[in-house]
């Protein structure tokens, strides 16, 4: 089965063809950094019409770089929610008019549980199950993983989100759009040890997280020490304040189902740092770490049309005109008859 996927959520444009027996066959993006970068963060009015530019000429560079015919596609995928509902119109819209035109059935995927798949398109992916750490700018959270629509949640985020946490963070340091990476970037040349920042939650004795303080935390220490000189120190006791507790609570999760497969998705899950540290860490247990490749860390096609032909495996799908977006959509309500969901506080 060959299958179309398209990713329109927020400020990437992303398209991929995925074939159940081959692969991942190619795959193009967009991303809206430089237009959105002059007003400090996405404007979706801008976003949405940038997606309708964009989505049908990296559609046909897809096409002619797997060497396929629209006619040879068997199915759509398409990224239905969460997201921003404007640029979430545009990808439904755009994969309906296909699936009517050539009479194929279409599939509305969740952002997160694209992410949460992604891994499994490297050449070393890793076995059900696992616990998956989702962190990106929106999302921070821990899931038990079976199978394809069988997650069990472990911990949430209450309050910003670790890619949200650093975006402000870096926005408080005078980083430039899109902050997450600057301030990873200006963490290198600095010394970690020099600024002693709180870890939120770490002893809080569930899987939870919270970064409101963090950040708060932060504020406070860039008043202190205005001087730019003192930013590397500040971005780099930040970032391993935030390493810290994604690293602490993955190791619970670890222990409270007793697993030692770690899946770490989304944008914060190419920070250098993070990889390193949790690499360590799991090779202490004698566990594993899996991470998507840097490709597919940000939001991207090939993760949507590889989890829309994994359901499309297992009889999902509906016939294409009949669309809806969802920009608030939280992965525990996904429809699907394996699909459960409850909360796991660590083992003793």
């Amino acid at each position: 089965m060959l299958v179309l996927g398209i990713e329109s959520s927020c400020d990437e444009t992303g398209v991929a063809l995925y074939d159940t027996g081959l692969g991942l066959l190619a795959h193009a993006l967009h991303t809206q950094i430089a237009m959105h970068a002059e007003y400090g963060g996405v404007v979706p009015e801008l976003a949405s019409r940038d997606h309708i530019r964009r989505v049908l000429p990296l559609t046909r560079q897809v096409l002619a770089d797997a060497q396929r015919q629209l006619s040879d596609i068997n199915a759509i995928a398409y990224t239905e929610g969460p997201g921003l509902a404007g640029a979430l119109l545009v990808g439904s819209g755009i994969a309906h008019a296909l699936g009517v035109a050539l009479d194929i059935p279409v599939l509305g995927v969740h952002h997160l549980e694209g992410h949460l798949l992604s891994p499994l398109l490297s050449a070393n992916p890793p076995a059900y199950p696992f616990v998956a750490l989702l962190v990106s700018g929106g999302h921070t959270q821990l899931m038990h993983v079976t199978g394809v629509g069988q997650y069990v949640t472990l911990g949430d985020t209450l309050d910003d989100a670790a890619g949200e946490a650093f975006d402000k963070t870096a926005q408080l340091l005078g980083l430039p759009y899109p902050g997450g990476a600057a301030l990873s970037k200006l963490a290198e040349n600095g010394d970690a040890t020099r600024f002693k920042l709180p870890r939120p939650m770490l002893h809080s004795g569930d899987l939870n997280f919270s970064f409101s303080g963090l950040k708060t935390a932060v504020l406070t220490l860039s008043q202190k020490h205005p001087d730019p000189a003192d930013h590397a120190d500040i971005a780099a006791a930040f970032q391993l304040a935030m390493t810290d507790v994604l690293g602490s609570k993955s190791l619970a999760a670890l222990k409270a189902v007793r697993c030692k497969r770690l899946v770490v998705a989304g944008g914060v899950g190419a920070n250098r740092q993070l990889r390193t540290a949790l690499d360590a860490a799991i090779k202490k247990i004698g566990g594993s770490v899996y991470f998507p490749e840097l490709a597919f860390c940000t939001d991207n096609g090939a993760m949507i049309a590889y989890a829309g032909a994994m359901r499309l495996r297992e009889g999902g799908g509906r016939p294409a005109g009949v669309f809806t977006v969802r920009p608030r959509w939280d992965l525990e309500t996904m429809a699907a008859p394996a699909h459960t969901v409850q909360h796991i506080t660590p083992a003793p």
